[in-house]
């Protein structure tokens, strides 16, 4: 037996709540099927969750589940660049964009990225950043090291940031990683970022690179592109807002 415990219960369509039981009672659901609904709202009529019909939950408040909300997800096929132009808003504090898989098509590429302020165009943006790479070979040959990467930073550059060095373009060799981008829609600050990002470098190394630094611009940061310096990449990049 299930015993359900609610103020009231509101009926399918209706505007008003349909009193079940005594006050001071418990509301008995009898029988092996339990409670059934696909919809299940609060007392205000804010939807809690709903269910498809078919055991799968289509739509969950945001008061639920983890502090990451997917907002895109869009996949490289030999393409030349992956552009997010919508979904940077005021909405959330921070962002993260999660690569998976980017291999691209020639040798010895590395992944960067750029931004569009609110109302600009041409993906050049004011950079102030810096790197750090560790790498160690695969054939355990050589010494292990980390360093500061000098060619991977910007002082007011308005080129594409580089978030790793080179990546191979083997069947098997990728990059994944990922970027945080903080509070773009603010107009008070400069936008931070940083990244971390793992590949399989064309020397047949593991390389990790730390990058970080600031769009020094105030006005909101609205679009961000992907790409390669030369050719075009294979992966997945999916966007997320943290609650």
């Amino acid at each position: 037996m299930t015993t359900l415990k609610v103020n009231a219960i509101e009926p399918e369509g209706g505007t008003t709540n349909l009193t079940v039981g005594l006050s001071g009672q418990n509301v008995v659901i009898g029988g092996s099927g339990g409670l059934k609904a696909n919809t299940f709202k609060d007392a205000g009529g804010n939807t809690l969750w709903t269910s498809d019909g078919s055991g799968n939950i289509s739509s969950v408040s945001t008061q639920f589940g983890g502090a990451q909300v997917l907002i895109q997800s869009q996949t490289a096929s030999n393409s030349a660049s992956l552009s997010f132009t919508s979904g940077i808003t005021s909405t959330y504090k921070e962002y993260i964009f999660e690569f998976i898989n980017i291999n691209p098509a020639t040798d010895e590429q590395s992944f960067q990225f750029q931004a569009n302020a609110s109302g600009q165009s041409g993906y050049n943006e004011v950079i102030s950043s810096n790197h750090i790479r560790v790498f160690h070979q695969e054939d355990n040959g050589g010494t292990p090291t980390i360093e500061y990467w000098t060619a991977g930073d910007q002082g007011n550059g308005t080129g594409y940031q580089y978030l790793s060095d080179t990546i191979g373009n083997g069947a098997d060799e990728s990059l994944a990683g990922e970027l945080h981008l903080f509070n773009p829609a603010n107009t008070t600050y400069v936008t931070h970022w940083y990244s971390t990002t793992q590949m399989y470098h064309r020397s047949d190394r593991t390389f990790q690179s730390l990058a970080a630094g600031y769009f020094n611009v105030t006005a909101a940061i609205t679009n961000i592109q992907f790409n390669v310096p030369s050719g075009n990449f294979d992966g997945k990049i999916k966007m997320y807002g943290v609650k």
